[in-house]
């Protein structure tokens, strides 16, 4: 008898497995992130807003380099405020690498950009603002973001390129906010000093906190309370006690008034440049990471300062201040809802004399009273609640 033998199968048993591979291998070249509207990945662009991420991401893709120049909220964060000292002692280390950075897209200066490098932030006023010596393109102090074209901290190998050439492929930025590394006001530990300065061609308003000490914790502050109990029932119709003139307070307050104004006044002036290249701003926000001082100019003010020369002082390079009204409270002992002390509490509003004599509103102050974020916010509440003091100042 003759066996049956079945032929060898000539298809495979799972034809479906061979099926869906194919469909998972063909699926898997297409690229879905492609799919995304450009408007959204506009969306997280402006979300993210820092420079140097916004310069990481322009070179993932051709398209992400298409669409970066279009975002309109920028955040630069400066490692550093070169001198003119600075400058000049590295112009061989820029004038190397200009040959090779100007062939290179603006972007990929952006991507190179690094945290530090050897950046000096500078902590005192006359850092800025005090005599230098010229540098060779006759520039003054300038904001500086530190490169490095190896992507290596080689300090032999750090450039440094300012806000203006960083942001020079941005066409669509309507809001940029720049920060500096410290507050250029060097002031002893434990005192309290922050200002808002607002501009359009000159000074329009500024707003000065201060305090000589800052406590926070309870205990002390219950100790400080008993000792200056009478002081304080002898302070309750807001006056200013005759100590404030004998013992340096006030002297100690005109000095934190003009330092805050000429530094507000030299970031005024450093903000030409890109006030100038970029029309489309509507509002333009320069601070510092301390939290010290904050100028801000909203779209009416950077439409005025692009139509109405600035008067500039060049030897200082900063914006000349204006003559100026100012209005002074002061408290002693200011205790804050949450237990924040402040010694010597001293609140200033000035404005251009020019501007008070023409606003019929001189009696409002919620201006004042809602510049800072709290618990400031609050201390600034109470003073203006208080005995108020006017002063006059001279342009400068």
């Amino acid at each position: 008898m003759s066996s049956l033998r079945a032929d060898p199968p000539t298809s495979k048993i799972h034809p479906e497995a061979e099926e869906t591979t194919s469909c998972l291998c063909s699926s898997s070249k297409i690229d879905h992130f492609d799919r995304l509207p450009d408007s959204l990945l506009l969306f997280v662009f402006n979300k993210i807003g820092d420079v140097k991420a916004l310069g990481r991401c322009c070179v993932v893709s051709r398209r992400f380099h298409s669409l970066v120049p279009q975002v309109d909220n920028v955040v630069v964060r400066v490692d550093c405020v070169i001198s003119d000292d600075d400058t000049s002692s590295s112009s061989s280390i820029k004038s190397h690498s200009s040959s090779s950075s100007s062939s290179s897209s603006g972007f990929s200066s952006i991507f190179r950009l690094v945290f530090g490098g050897i950046s000096k932030p500078f902590q005192a006023l006359t850092q800025l603002l005090g005599p230098k010596v010229n540098s060779r393109n006759g520039n003054g102090p300038s904001l500086s973001v530190a490169t490095d074209d190896d992507m290596e901290l080689d300090q032999a190998a750090v450039t440094h390129h300012s806000p203006t050439q960083v942001l020079k492929n941005f066409n669509e930025i309507s809001f940029l906010r720049i920060e500096l590394p410290s507050g250029e006001l060097g002031i002893d530990d434990g005192i309290l000093l922050k200002w808002r300065a607002d501009f359009g061609s000159t000074l329009d308003n500024c707003v000065i906190l201060g305090a000589a000490s800052v406590i926070t914790n309870n205990k002390i502050s219950r100790v400080m309370q008993q000792e200056n109990a009478a002081a304080a029932d002898d302070d309750d119709n807001g006056s200013i006690p005759e100590s404030f003139y004998t013992n340096g307070g006030l002297k100690l307050r005109v000095v934190w008034t003009i330092s805050s104004l000429i530094a507000a006044s030299a970031r005024h002036y450093l903000l030409q440049p890109i006030i100038a290249d970029h029309k489309t701003l509507d509002s333009l926000v320069l601070a510092d990471a301390d939290g010290q001082g904050v100028l801000c100019m909203n779209r009416e003010q950077l439409e005025e300062l692009r139509v109405k020369p600035l008067s500039a002082s060049s030897a200082s390079k900063r914006t000349l201040v204006p003559a100026l009204n100012m209005r002074l409270w002061y408290a002693p002992h200011l205790e804050l809802p949450d237990g924040v002390v402040l010694k010597g509490a001293t609140l200033v509003a000035i404005r251009p004399s020019e501007q008070a004599a023409s606003k019929k509103d001189v009696s409002d102050i919620s201006w004042v009273s809602s510049t800072f974020e709290e618990p400031y916010g609050t201390a600034a509440k109470m003073l203006v609640k208080r005995r108020t003091y006017c002063l006059e100042m001279n342009s400068f």
